[in-house]
């Protein structure tokens, strides 16, 4: 059997992406068709079916032939005698923009394997061919594209003939066509590309600041593996809007959204938080060409894509991940210790203000990430803690204590190490609990408490005493401010706090998006989605006018609260009677530059 996808982009306008398949040598009078209803990475089941229209199929001799849906994302296709060949043609509706799904529009076309190629089942280790051809839309904007799929015949856009040895390959290779902006380097003797695709100012970006930062991200994260490398190329693919935010890996190329502020520019004197958090996303996503996309659960290697699949592991190959992205940047002497500890404290503070930390582990909130973590809500904040920030924490945890209890001799990295020779290079699937083995193993320290204390129980994690050895202080103080994210700050402690999170609405009124449990705002009745108009009769007219009057009240002090939910107005008295210590502060004391080495320069 021989399966061959052509994808046209011709409908820009229209968003509508045109997929012809066709299949020779069938021999058989039935063929079943489906489409992954998840994406490897994102644990959400998103229907991507959804999106197919007009599906058709005709035999070899231009006869249509039946198509009966088994059900929202597996087809049957039959006839009387045995099919020689079968072409099918359906259009995508892509309007999603996302690193998910895809988008086509007059600006670009990007897609993701999922959202376009339909399976054929019980063929899933044939050859998968795939042709894209230059269309008028794509010569009149002078396209070109940005993929890792194997090429057998391209011209210098890229356009042409592209083959993928089976079909979990082939949605491994997300595909952006555009006028994108790109860079290229070396990172042990591996080429890497990075391509920019978006409106921002082209011309002013730092190119040479960008290649030699991701060089030294990259190099970071060869070197500490070492051979063999899990990748002969590599690609980031860049989406550029206004505000995005976020990533998604795949085996040898990750698709990015970010900021354009979030670039650096030839005219910025200095790394900005923005660029920084850049950086992390690059590292953080390149990172995980190792942890998750060759280290990785077994149920992920045996799962079809078309049910949840549940594992407690996400701690680690999220949590980990996030847990280093950030002290890659450090390794790689991007940014000093002090600059680390301070975007540190800012991350351990998103985990300190969730008071569902104390309602749900970090395994449990793996095993559910399916509806709780992907699906939150309002409540979210007292509900749930996410994987990626609280797993982070036991990945410094587990570091700090290691380091601690081995003299620095050992350190987590090992553990790296040893889990990417057993089973990354090997490609066996780890089972439930032999991630938490192979941290003892290799540690030589049982962690057994540690683990049911931390991942699978809702107890913080002792900082104070874990950072001690090494000359950090750690310390929880009030907010000073409704937007108080965090770290040392000279200002003076905010006097009362509402135990919110608020926004400033377009009609001048305050919107109380999420509200924690036992605190003031939750005390007087008020709920999220309401909308604060006026605090003892005065206006309320933005977040900004409601933290100015705050600060003029006391602790203790009662406040008459109008508010509109939905379009009836209600009214409320609000107790200032809770001050919480949820923001974490990290210092180096005076024993820093004696303690054991953990963070460079």
């Amino acid at each position: 059997m021989t399966i061959h996808y052509t994808v046209t982009l011709q409908n820009a306008h229209a968003h509508l992406i045109d997929v012809r398949l066709r299949i020779n040598n069938i021999k058989e009078s039935t063929l079943n068709l489906s489409l992954p209803n998840w994406i490897p990475g994102s644990y959400l089941i998103r229907d991507f079916a959804k999106n197919l229209i007009g599906m058709e199929a005709q035999d070899k001799q231009g006869t249509f032939l039946a198509i009966a849906p088994l059900d929202k994302s597996h087809w049957q296709i039959s006839s009387e005698s045995p099919l020689e060949s079968v072409e099918i043609t359906y259009q995508v509706y892509a309007w999603d923009l996302s690193v998910r799904t895809a988008h086509f529009d007059q600006t670009h076309a990007f897609f993701n394997g999922t959202s376009i190629f339909l399976k054929i089942d019980n063929f899933l280790d044939t050859p998968y061919q795939v042709s894209l051809p230059k269309t008028d839309v794509t010569e009149r904007h002078g396209w070109k594209v940005a993929t890792t799929m194997p090429s057998t015949d391209i011209d210098s856009s890229g356009f042409g003939e592209y083959q993928a040895e089976n079909y979990r390959d082939l949605i491994e290779y997300p595909i952006e066509v555009s006028d994108f902006t790109s860079i290229e380097f070396v990172a042990n003797n591996i080429p890497h590309r990075v391509a920019f695709t978006g409106n921002f100012e082209r011309q002013k970006l730092d190119k040479s600041q960008l290649i030699k930062d991701l060089i030294a991200i990259c190099e970071t994260e060869l070197n500490l593996f070492g051979e063999p490398y899990p990748f002969e190329e590599y690609l980031f693919q860049v989406m550029v809007t206004d505000n995005g935010y976020g990533g998604l890996e795949h085996t040898n190329s990750t698709a990015l959204l970010c900021s354009r502020s979030d670039l650096p520019y030839t005219t910025d004197d200095k790394r900005t938080d923005g660029y920084i958090q850049f950086l992390e996303l690059c590292a953080h996503e390149h990172f995980h060409s190792w942890n998750v996309k060759r280290i990785q659960p077994d149920v992920y290697q045996k799962s079809d894509l078309s049910q949840p699949v549940y594992t407690n592991q996400l701690w680690w190959f999220e949590g980990i991940t996030s847990y280093f992205d950030g002290l890659f940047l450090n390794m790689a002497g991007l940014v000093d210790s002090e600059t680390y500890l301070k975007r540190l404290a800012k991350e351990m503070t998103r985990v300190y203000r969730m008071p569902g930390r104390f309602n749900q582990s970090v395994a449990e909130s793996s095993l559910m990430t399916w509806t709780k973590f992907y699906q939150q809500d309002e409540n979210a904040p007292n509900a749930i803690i996410s994987y990626y920030s609280k797993g982070s924490l036991i990945g410094l945890g587990l570091d700090l204590l290691i380091r601690q209890q081995t003299d620095n001799q050992k350190e987590l990295v090992e553990v790296l190490k040893a889990l990417w020779q057993r089973n990354g290079v090997t490609r066996i699937g780890l089972q439930e609990g032999e991630i938490e083995q192979v941290c003892s193993e290799v540690s030589g320290i049982d962690l057994t408490e540690f683990f049911q204390q931390y991942l699978f129980g809702t107890e913080d994690l002792p900082f104070e005493s874990l950072f001690t050895p090494f000359g950090v202080d750690f310390t929880l103080r009030p907010a000073t401010g409704i937007k108080d994210t965090g770290g040392a700050t000279e200002e003076t402690n905010f006097p009362v706090q509402l135990g919110a999170n608020l926004q400033t609405t377009e009609h001048q009124t305050v919107r109380v998006t999420h509200v924690w449990n036992d605190q003031p705002l939750y005390s007087a009745g008020v709920s999220a989605s309401d909308e604060i108009i006026a605090l003892n009769g005065y206006k309320m007219s933005s977040v900004e006018t409601l933290e100015n009057f705050l600060k003029g009240c006391e602790l203790g002090e009662k406040l008459t609260c109008h508010y509109f939910r939905r379009d009836e107005l209600m009214q409320a008295e609000i107790h200032l009677n809770t001050l919480i210590s949820d923001r974490v502060v990290l210092e180096k004391n005076n024993q820093y530059q004696d303690a054991l080495p953990w963070l460079t320069n």
